[in-house]
């Protein structure tokens, strides 16, 4: 807080701080209506009616806002502040807590001169060590392989060289770590195609959307034969995981999406210390009923834990033959009926007849 003892005694500079402090406080006014806002519509996200509920990427989009102008409020808070200038603020201290496999870069801070103001000569106390986080922006380059070629002075035997690496693409541009990079930030960092262009753009590389596209769809065709072997490694298993998914889907033509599903198949033996690696497999269909689980399914024999979906019930019809399925259903579902209904003495309808529906 300003004393009377800091304020000037010039009026044209009093007058230029109120004007200055004026207009600041209004920035913060508008900030404040702002977070107001913000906060109002995170309360609507995680406490409003089910069917007033935002998705959840939008309620992640609303706290990210949040948080941030909350941070820039503080920041500025900070740099008003006199106090704030004269002695920061004691931060905790982070080291340690950076994973251990980071390499770490030491940087020693001397001071300007290590010669006391008595003439002597300083020698070190001790020191302060902090962490802090470092990136290396992704940057492209170009790999330039050249093969030379050898001929002997003595003979005809002809020339010798060394055959070409193999390419993923053949005469492709991109090395086979540019397409998983394509393929990671895609499937794993949901980043759009076109989104890379233009990151790839900002460096100077022009490549088209379509181009990025046949990279992927040609990765595709060459790590089928892994998931192929996946599927058919998890079939083996005694017990797997399944579940269903919701995923929206580009529908040609109609300017709209529709629905489709992501199956996961999945085994997990750690909690009991099983032999067999964790792994999952996801499979798309277009719809969700019981018949897409018993394809992903044909040729397993075992325990297949799900949660209480009615299509389920098609793998252990008794009319069906082959493979012997059976369910073992998930307690987590279940349990959660039951604190439901110790809270409130009912449970709410659950769209059952349209499960039943879809099962077929």
């Amino acid at each position: 807080m300003l004393t009377v003892t800091d304020l000037p005694d010039d009026p044209a500079a009093l007058k230029a701080m109120l004007i200055t402090s004026e207009a600041r406080n209004l920035r913060k006014d508008e900030r404040i209506e702002r977070l107001e806002k913000l906060v109002a519509a995170f309360r609507q996200a995680a406490f409003g009616r089910k069917s007033e509920r935002r998705d959840p990427d939008q309620f992640d989009l609303a706290l990210e806002d949040l948080e941030t102008a909350i941070a820039a409020v503080h920041a500025e808070e900070e740099a008003d502040s006199p106090d704030s200038r004269r002695a920061p603020k004691r931060r905790s201290v982070n080291r340690g807590s950076l994973p251990k496999h980071l390499p770490r870069i030491e940087e020693v801070i001397e001071p300007e001169s290590l010669i006391c103001s008595c003439g002597g000569c300083l020698h070190p106390i001790g020191e302060d060590v902090s962490e802090r986080l470092d990136v290396i922006p992704a940057r492209f380059r170009v790999i330039v392989p050249r093969r030379p070629k050898y001929a002997c002075r003595s003979c005809t035997d002809g020339v010798v060289q060394a055959s070409a690496p193999a390419r993923l693409i053949q005469s492709g541009l991109p090395t086979e770590a540019t397409i998983a990079h394509v393929l990671v930030s895609k499937y794993a960092d949901h980043l759009p195609l076109y989104r890379q262009a233009q990151i790839m753009s900002r460096q100077g590389i022009d490549l088209d959307r379509s181009t990025l596209a046949d990279w992927v769809g040609r990765a595709a065709f060459e790590l089928r034969p892994v998931f192929d072997a996946l599927i058919a490694d998890l079939k083996r298993s005694a017990k797997l995981f399944m579940d269903e998914t919701r995923a929206p889907v580009l529908d040609p033509g109609s300017g709209k999406t529709r629905t489709g599903y992501f199956w996961a198949l999945a085994r997990d033996d750690r909690p009991w210390n099983g032999g067999a690696p964790p792994g999952v497999a996801f499979t798309y269909a277009p719809g969700r009923g019981g018949q897409r689980a018993e394809q992903i399914l044909q040729g397993f024999s075992g325990v297949l834990q799900v949660d209480g979906y009615a299509g389920y019930n098609r793998l252990i019809a008794p009319d069906r033959v082959g493979s012997q399925i059976r369910l073992a259903y998930c307690w987590a579902h279940a349990r959660r009926k039951l604190v439901e209904v110790t809270r409130t003495g009912s449970v709410r309808g659950d769209n059952q007849g349209e499960t039943q529906r879809q099962s077929g």
